[in-house]
């Protein structure tokens, strides 16, 4: 297969890039590692869509990533969370000693993460802080908290209760609703925008779902209204009032980026992408990309 094709990566075969970690878990659906990233790993130096959920916290060394497109620093006391569908590539080992480089990685599926006790409407506002800037500095409080948590878990796993994926499964609600309140203190102390609505935010929640679901075939907000029983006015609003953007800008956005990681990261003709993002023709899609770019898809592609 091409290096520059998108890999799809299940949780299982992401683990499998580390067999000398030592690891505790419940099969594939979640596990915990601890780990060294190193040169070795060379499938993490392509891009690569997760189908879980991740966190990541750096105990030492300093890593670049590019997460959908947009590239990131990961040192000492950091902590990245990645939501399912997200596309990973590490750019660069910044340490040269990669002995002195170490990771606790946390590992879900998302049968898994949905099987959570979790207040989806209490935890909207920090879940969308959360994935709009997935990487956060860690202070000793914080760092001692998510270990804590991270330690127990771990004990757990690895012993021989009855009901031991039970006390997993509250136990990771718990590290999660204390890795959000990790976010929501953040954007206290940024002066976040005000709260919207919880019909705002439960609408605007379902809208996403979809988006991220049907955006390669259907780009119409009437669409998404219909799904959710709405007006196509009504709708727009909702999510202008939850997120700051309009319905249109989110479904374009993830189209882009859609085009935009195809055009890059993999050698299928425009045709062909004009057919997988169902486009009428070439020259529709060409005037979509621009207008949203500045740049045609074959100028996106060779620059």
């Amino acid at each position: 297969m091409d290096k520059r094709e998108l890999h799809n990566i299940t949780l299982g075969k992401f683990k499998s890039f580390f067999p000398e970690a030592s690891s505790v878990g419940l099969g594939d659906d979640f596990y915990i590692l601890d780990a060294q990233l190193t040169d070795n790993h060379s499938p993490l130096q392509h891009p690569c869509r997760f189908d879980g959920f991740l966190i990541l916290y750096c105990c030492k060394g300093h890593i670049r990533l590019n997460i959908n497109l947009n590239e990131y620093e990961l040192k000492e006391n950091m902590m990245f969370v990645n939501s399912p569908g997200n596309i990973i590539k590490v750019n660069e080992l910044v340490d040269t000693d990669q002995k002195d480089m170490r990771y606790l990685v946390v590992a879900m599926s998302k049968d898994f993460l949905s099987s959570l006790a979790l207040d989806a409407n209490k935890m909207f506002n920090d879940w969308l802080s959360l994935i709009n800037d997935p990487f956060m500095s860690l202070d000793e409080e914080n760092s001692k908290l998510l270990g804590d948590h991270l330690k127990l878990i771990s004990t757990v796993v690895d012993s021989s209760l009855t009901h031991k994926k039970d006390v997993v499964r509250t136990l990771m609600s718990s590290l999660l609703y204390v890795i959000t309140g990790m976010w929501a203190a953040r954007s206290l102390k940024e002066e976040e925008k005000e709260i919207t609505s919880s019909r705002s935010r439960m609408i605007f929640e379902q809208f996403m779902k979809l988006v991220n679901e049907y955006h390669t075939r259907y780009r119409n907000v009437g669409f998404y209204a219909d799904k959710l029983c709405l007006t196509p006015k009504y709708l727009s609003k909702l999510v202008k009032n939850a997120s700051g953007r309009s319905a249109p800008d989110w479904i374009d956005a993830y189209v882009i980026l859609e085009a935009k990681n195809l055009l890059k990261h993999s050698n299928i003709s425009i045709k062909e992408i004009v057919y997988r993002l169902n486009f009428p023709n070439q020259s529709v899609f060409y005037k979509f990309f621009k207008a949203r770019t500045n740049m045609t898809p074959s100028e996106y592609r060779n620059s």
